[in-house]
């Protein structure tokens, strides 16, 4: 069973503000993720808070595992190792690693990933846009103990640069949107009332 883990411990440096709890169509974004993860098919789900864990409401189900990550401070590796951990505690064959503010990701992303895996067979499956993969990314189990040796602000990237032959690419143009700023969420509620 593919997992799904939830990164959400950063503290919003540039925006001010703990981006988990901005609104975008009626929603969080944290709460968007969460929805988002819950209509899959995936198990177990993980969310990792940290900074302003205190400031951010998640509604409790028992499908979704809260993890309070205290060494946030370090960066996100400490969050991947924390939610790796859970993963392999919980039996899980592969894991998405996603982040909170990526607005556009929904199931039918994380559904073609998932085929596209047992289609290519391949350990990696990440998401292209901006010249680039990035995430969400899905990784093999095989993978976690690379996730595990992760350290300070190393994201999954390096990983995904160290293993350029073992991934599969899934184009995701709005996958370039993510919230770091008030003007990043400013523009975002402007796409949105154009839509």
């Amino acid at each position: 069973m593919a997992g799904i883990i939830i990164l959400a411990a950063g503290e919003s440096k540039r925006l001010g503000q703990p981006k988990q709890n901005l609104v975008f169509k009626g929603k969080t974004l944290l709460r968007h993720a969460i929805d988002t993860a819950l209509d899959s098919a995936c198990s177990p789900i993980v969310v990792v808070l940290g900074a302003n864990g205190e400031q951010i409401t998640i509604q409790p189900n028992k499908k979704v595992t809260i993890l309070q990550n205290p060494d946030w401070p370090e960066g996100m590796a400490s969050s991947i190792r924390l939610a790796i951990h859970e993963m392999i505690k919980q039996g899980a064959e592969s894991a998405f690693i996603m982040l909170c503010d990526q607005p556009f990701v929904d199931t039918q992303l994380l559904n073609a990933m998932l085929q596209q895996q047992k289609d290519t067979g391949k350990p990696i499956i990440a998401c292209a846009y901006k010249g680039a993969a990035g995430v969400p990314v899905l990784f093999n189990k095989s993978l976690f103990p690379d996730l595990l040796l992760l350290q300070g602000h190393e994201g999954a990237r390096k990983i995904l640069q160290d293993r350029a032959d073992d991934i599969a690419r899934i184009p995701f143009e709005n996958g370039g949107i993510d919230i770091d700023t008030i003007d990043d969420y400013e523009a975002l509620i402007g796409r949105q009332n154009v839509n």
